[in-house]
C-alpha cells in the first residue's frame, strides 16, 4: 500500500511562540478527516513561519 501526501495549501505567517499549539490542535482534531498540518521556520527569515496543510 502506497501512502501519498498531497500539499493542499502553504502560507507564510509571522512567527509567534504559541503557533505550534494551533497546529497541534488542528492535527489532533482533524486527523480522522485525512488532514495533516505542518509548521516550519523560514530558513531565510526566522521571523516568518511556513504553515502547510496536507491531505493524507
Amino acid at each position: 500500500m502506497e501512502s501519498k501526501i498531497e500539499v493542499l495549501s502553504t502560507v507564510n505567517v509571522k512567527y509567534q511562540p504559541d503557533l505550534y499549539k494551533v497546529v497541534d490542535a488542528l492535527n489532533r482534531t482533524l486527523k480522522h478527516n485525512d488532514l495533516m498540518f505542518g509548521l516550519a521556520l523560514d530558513k531565510e527569515d526566522p521571523e516568518q513561519a511556513i504553515f502547510t496543510i496536507y491531505k493524507t
